[in-house]
Parts: structure tokens; sequence; C-alpha cells
């Protein structure tokens, strides 16, 4: 019976959502009157922009859907599309009044400042993008919320409950990614005023995905005496090609998109971003190669990933022989875990901590040593290898250790909440059936045959 209650919930709460919404129809401001403040060129850019980061999420769906075995890989894709529509409500209700909104000293952001994306139509614009209209800037800054959560989902596929999954998100979104964000990106934040840079989301997105995909799989970690470990085979490989296709272009977005005009800093941005890519990919056949290995295009794949990570604080910071040391440190540092955490008994299916988490820690500590300002103006302390100064870098280590701490802990706690409220794991027939079958009734092995 309690089971039954917790089904009709969301229904519920999407009816509340809605009287809210009919409740507030006329709170909006004039958008004919303002409409002459922005600059033609960056909001068309950023509109671009915009759908280009949304298109990240479809493609890591593909990305993990080719790598999961082919009896889970519809609920896996699935779990990255959903997050595209639970965690859009969930920041237009008041995801980005928390992250952006009025600061409650450095911590959060009012909820009430943007809730129900109140004053955010037609409202004034961000001071940090003044040339853009204040919903464009909300509607960019969503779809890295939305990308977050779905990065998390390697680490547990094969093993969670999909209405579980959709609880846990909204709870992670509201209560781990929007503090994150308020510190690291709005100019009352306490990481932001502490001087930690991070240009497109190393640590807001993927050292907090990477945490909280370490944190599942420590909580979800398979018990010997009554869990079967299958083998991770990939139930196709050109899904993973297409995702990554997918991924790289929409990486554009995210980070010359992060410059927040069509500027120099954007032209920066992008070429250090595919430059980083390249060498990522290259270094991580290479180092196949040295170990014995074939060169795969799943080895390919996951290096053009990594280097797209590592340099996603940093793209807007350093120049091009930066990205490319960057781009094949951080290739070389994951695909060295990769292989240490296999030998292990924690089993984050997808390797999402050493790639993304890893990959953005090796980021962030690169980006302090090679900011630059003569990339970037508004660098105060530059890089250890630029000017020979630690201070940047030792802001990077707090920083980083203030957000790895967080995004463990409280990612724990909140599967433990979730747990509570709905079981986390699927049972062991369940699992053995298959996710598509036993969450969705759908399959795709036929097809792959």
């Amino acid at each position: 019976m309690a089971q039954k209650k917790i089904t009709y919930l969301p229904f519920f709460i999407l009816l509340l959502i809605n009287l809210i919404a009919l409740l507030t129809l006329n709170d909006t401001n004039s958008v004919a009157t303002i409409s002459n403040e922005y600059n033609v060129g960056d909001t068309a850019w950023l509109l671009t922009a915009t759908a280009f980061v949304l298109l990240m999420t479809p493609g890591l769906a593909f990305f993990y859907g080719g790598m999961i075995n082919d009896k889970n890989v519809i609920s896996t894709m699935l779990q990255s599309f959903v997050a595209m529509s639970v965690v859009s409500l969930v920041w237009v209700l008041v995801g980005f009044s928390l992250a952006f909104g009025d600061s409650l000293g450095g911590l959060i952001g009012n909820p009430f400042t943007y809730a129900m994306f109140k004053q955010v139509i037609g409202g004034k614009p961000w001071s940090l993008a003044p040339t853009i209209p204040l919903a464009l800037f909300a509607m960019f800054q969503l779809k890295f919320a939305i990308i977050t959560p779905a990065l998390i989902t390697g680490a547990f596929a094969e093993r969670i409950r999909f209405t579980s999954y959709v609880i846990f998100i909204v709870l992670f979104s509201l209560f781990i990614y929007a503090p994150i964000a308020h510190w690291t990106w709005h100019p009352n934040g306490f990481l932001f005023k502490m001087g930690v840079l991070d240009f497109a989301g190393g640590t807001v997105v993927h050292v907090v995905a990477g945490c909280a995909a370490l944190a599942s799989a420590l909580y979800l970690r398979n018990n010997k005496t009554t869990d079967t470990v299958e083998p991770h085979t990939p139930a196709n490989i050109p899904y993973v090609l297409l995702g990554t296709g997918l991924l790289w272009f929409g990486w554009f977005g995210f980070n010359a998109g992060s410059a927040m005009g069509a500027n120099d800093l954007a032209i920066t941005a992008f070429a250090t971003t595919n430059t980083a890519s390249a060498a990522a990919a290259i270094a991580w056949l290479l180092l196949d190669t040295v170990k014995g290995k074939k060169p795969s295009a799943l080895g390919f794949c996951i290096g053009a990933v990594v280097g797209l990570v590592a340099i996603t604080p940093a793209a807007g910071f350093v120049g091009i022989p930066a990205a490319i040391i960057i781009g094949t440190t951080a290739a070389w540092i994951s695909n060295t875990l990769v292989d240490w955490q296999t030998k292990t008994s924690l089993d984050d299916t997808l390797d999402v901590f050493p790639c993304h988490g890893v990959g953005g820690m090796v980021g962030m500590i690169m980006t302090a040593l090679f900011a630059s300002q003569k990339i970037n103006s508004s660098v105060t302390n530059q890089g250890l290898l630029i000017d020979g100064s630690p201070i940047l870098l030792a802001k990077h280590l707090l920083g980083l250790g203030i957000v790895v701490a967080f995004a463990l802990i409280g990612t724990f706690v909140l599967l433990k909440i979730t747990d509570w409220i709905l079981p986390l794991r699927v049972s062991e027939t369940e699992k053995q059936q298959g996710l598509d079958i036993s969450q969705h009734n759908e399959s795709i092995v036929a097809k792959l045959g």
C-alpha cells in the first residue's frame, strides 16, 4: 500500500506545479521594453550554444547506452533523456533561483528570487552576462544542470530502479548541484570570491558528477554472497562512436558558450576544447598500445571525452600549448586509474569517477598551473607555471577539497534518503531479466541480434 501511494505522489506533485503555474501567469516583465539592451550577435551565439549543450545529453545517452549490456540499453539511455524533463521542471520551479538567486551568505541563492522563473523573462540581465537576456542565461545554465545527474548514471547502470532514480535526481539537483553552482559561479559565492576559476563546469559539473558516481558505487557495492556480477560487454560500439561525436560537437557550446558572447574568448575556448580532446584521444590509444592492447574505438572515445572533461575548467583561461598538455595528462591519469579500478571490488559500471571525476580534478589543478592574464584579463592570480606564484594552485586545491567532500558525503546521504523513500536496487530477478524489460517492458535485444 505504501509503495502504491508513492507511485501516485509524482502525479500529484506535477498537478501542484501546474497549479502554481496557473497562479503566477501574470508574474512576468515586459520583454519588448528592454530588448534593445542586448547584443544581437551574442544572443544568437548563446541561443546556438544552449542548443549544443542540450544535444550533449542525448549524446551521453548513446555513449553510455552503447557500453552497457544489451538487456539494459534502453533503461540506461532513458535515464539521460528523462533528466531533460525532470531537471527542467526543477530548474524553473526553484533550481535556478537556488543557484543564481540573491546570495544568502555565499552558500545558496534565495529560493524566491526567481521561483517559477519570476522576473526571469524580461528581467534584468545577469551581471556577468550583460549582453544577453536573463532568460537565455537561465536556459543556458539549465543544460549544465541537466547533464550533471545524467553523468552519474554510468556508475549505477544496470542496478537502480527507474522511479528511485527520478527521486534521486530531484534531490541531487536541489541539494548538491544548485549549492555548488552558486558557490562557484555566483559573484557572491564563496568559491568565486575566493578566486577559484571554473570556466565551464570542471568543478560544478564533472568533479561533482564524478564524486557523486563514486558515492553511488560505494553505496551500491555488490554483495558477493547474494549479487551476481556480470561482465560489462558493450552492446553497440557504433552507439558509443555516435555518442562521442555528439558530445564533442555539443562541447563547443558547453565551453565556447561559457564566454557569454560571440567574442575572442569564445574562439579561444573553442580552439582549446578541440585541441585537448584530440590530444587526449591519441594519448589514450598510445598508452593502450604501450600496455600491449590493440587500439580500440572504445578507447579512442573514452580518451576524447576525458580530454573534453579536463579542458572544461581551463578552456577560457589557457592557450593551445597548455590544452595539449592538459588533454594528454588527463588521458594518461584516467587510463591508469581505470585499469586500477578494474582490480578492485568497486563497481563503478562505466568508470565515471576515473574519467569524469578525476578528469575534472586534473583539469582544475592544471588550470591553476596554466591560467594566464594574456588569455583572459579577469585572471587575478596566474598559474604556477606562468608566473611562479602558488596562490591560485592553493586556492584550487582548497576549493576541490571542499567540493569533493560535500559531493561525496551529500550524495551518500541523498542515496540513503532515496533508498528510504523507495528502494534503489532492483531485485536480483529484475537484474537477471534486464532493466529494459523489468523497468520499462521494452527491449532492444532482438534488434541488435
